[in-house]
């Protein structure tokens, strides 16, 4: 196990922070709950606090050991937190599985977590994923869970007394045990304590605070997967730290900008390819040449960009923020033309999303900011980003031969990624140092920096690029959604073919020539998380695809034409 962290252990601990707003804000609006037909459930500090207490009572009447792992299955929800701070409160280990997750996985994370109780909650594939569920494991259903033969939560708070008093845990307790979205091979439990939870919290609490001011309320609204240390961190744990903060929901993909409007929050966190679509539903709404023609325009530009992000539900937002993946440096730069103050920031689950941020200071499209407070970074000899970080994980569970590989002898975590910094310390990633791969000419490729070229480009959802073995490198591109429908039309199909050719050239102007794409294939159905093709946090699974594109690469090269269709 490794517990080496560049900070002290912090004097306050997350459930120190808790109990604080239990008294100081009881009557505080905390969760709103989206339940259906418009109707919305709100939950104060006092109730949020009643609640989780009950259940610790009853959680601790199954007599588990200490620190028995817990798992939750669930899309976001009220109830998540709740069943987080019960976990917490009756002495276990929080185990939270996506909500997408296949049975498959879920069985194994079960099973490799050693969970001795189950949450399950708002689902929608439920009927696909209960076979994962060992018949003698006991379940507990949220609200909003799907019919299922188990107890229901509501039932149990009923008839249970809340737990009293404060219980205290060990800084060095584990809290949570993170599995990783596995875009490669089987997850990994990542094991954080509660010392390394709130050192970071307490941290991202701070640089919220010079966007929003130290006293102003936190307004977010939490539907990225609590499953991901992105959405858990900083909006969860932050919320938890902070107690200011009121957590709206969203209650489905249908209802989302309603659910957006409803929060208008300030503080706002995504992931690229959603940046990319509210981009791409603007431009579908107002012709992109149209809109930067009036945004050019002085005065009339700054109230059509408010128009533009009051119709996304973002015109109260002062801090938004992208992470997960590389986002193309171009959609920042239109973001901010808006007039949305749009910050790229670089962290992984094993340092609890606690790395690097931009600054209103320090920031610049393409760069993901500098270190955080308490961050130690350096880059090896190869240009891998080494990290030291007050949010470091203990280890991976149950594989300390694991550990021994990702850290240096110092105790600095290899990150993978490859790295440039400046001057001021602004990290720019230039590529995953395993996603490198070798063409037939012997010459090294980074497909990350030309994807992020080709997803500035408004028809452009998402693109693959690789050619491993090959010649020449290809780029595989997945239409933007209304485009998508419409290629069977020839006039469209032929306006997609003249853009994407330019695009390809574009491209290739800025690139060296042993890494210039031979061409563009635009993919034959969109990825997904459904299919596969997507992690739960909507990164590339890139070697499923280039699995399930291989029969066809012979044909793609014998296209003679800039763009072929899959």
């Amino acid at each position: 196990m490794h517990s080496e962290s560049t900070n002290q252990t912090p004097e306050k601990l997350m459930l120190d922070y808790v109990y604080a707003h239990e008294l100081a804000l009881a009557d505080q609006v905390f969760l709103s709950q989206p339940i259906g037909g418009g109707q919305v459930r709100d939950y104060t500090w006092s109730q949020t606090m009643d609640q989780a207490r009950r259940m610790a009572t009853h959680i601790r009447s199954l007599g588990l050991e200490p620190g028995a792992r817990i798992a939750i299955l669930s899309k976001n929800c009220a109830h998540f937190f709740i069943a987080e701070l019960a976990i917490w409160l009756a002495g276990g280990t929080t185990v939270a599985i996506f909500p997408t997750e296949t049975a498959e996985t879920i069985r194994y994370v079960l099973q490799h977590s050693g969970a001795s109780l189950l949450f399950v909650g708002k689902l929608d594939q439920w009927e696909q994923q209960a076979s994962a569920v060992p018949a003698d494991l006991p379940c507990i259903a949220l609200p909003l869970a799907p019919a299922t033969p188990y107890e229901s939560w509501d039932a149990i708070t009923r008839r249970t007394a809340p737990l009293t008093g404060r219980v205290m845990r060990a800084a060095t307790d584990m809290a949570i045990l993170m599995y990783t979205s596995g875009s490669t091979g089987q997850p990994k439990g990542v094991m954080h304590s509660f010392a390394a939870a709130t050192a970071s919290s307490v941290g991202m609490q701070h640089y919220i605070q010079q966007y929003i001011g130290t006293d102003a309320e936190m307004r977010v609204l939490s539907y990225l997967p609590l499953a991901h240390i992105y959405e858990r961190a900083w909006i969860e744990c932050t919320a938890l730290v902070n107690g200011r903060t009121h957590v709206y929901f969203a209650e489905s993909l249908d209802t989302f900008l309603q659910d957006l409007n409803r929060a208008r929050p300030n503080v706002f966190a995504s992931v690229p390819r959603l940046w990319l679509k509210f981009q791409q539903g603007v431009f579908h709404k107002v012709r992109a040449q149209k809109l930067e023609r009036l945004l050019r325009i002085p005065l009339l530009g700054r109230l059509v960009g408010r128009k533009v992000l009051k119709g996304l539900g973002l015109d109260q937002a002062m801090l938004a923020a992208s992470g997960s993946a590389p986002i193309p440096p171009e959609l920042i730069v239109w973001y901010r033309r808006l007039g949305l103050n749009l910050m790229e920031g670089y962290a992984m689950t094993e340092d609890f999303a606690y790395s690097h941020a931009s600054t209103p200071h320090f920031n610049a499209p393409g760069c993901v900011g500098i270190p955080m407070p308490g961050v130690e970074v350096r880059l090896s000899e190869e240009g891998e980003v080494l990290l030291k970080s007050p949010g470091q994980m203990l280890g991976y569970y149950r594989q300390p031969d694991l550990d021994a590989q990702v850290f240096t002898a110092d105790g600095f975590f290899r990150t993978g990624d490859k790295g440039e910094r400046d001057a001021h310390g602004l990290l720019k990633i230039t590529g995953r140092v395993k996603e490198l791969f070798k063409s037939s000419k012997g010459k090294y490729i980074a497909p990350a920096p030309i994807e992020n070229l080709l997803n500035a480009h408004p028809m452009i959802e998402l693109s693959m690029v690789s050619g491993v073995g090959q010649a020449a490198v290809y780029g595989l591109v997945v239409l933007a959604e209304h485009l998508r429908a419409r290629t069977g039309e020839a006039p469209v199909k032929a306006r997609v073919e003249h853009e994407l050719s330019q695009l390809l050239q574009h491209v290739n102007s800025q690139l060296a020539d042993y890494e210039q794409l031979r061409m563009l294939v635009v993919a034959d159905e969109p990825w997904s998380i459904e299919n596969g093709l997507l992690t739960p946090t909507m990164k590339i699974r890139r070697s499923r695809i280039e699995t399930a594109v291989q029969e066809r690469m012979p044909g793609w090269y014998a296209c003679e034409d800039a763009v072929c269709w899959a």
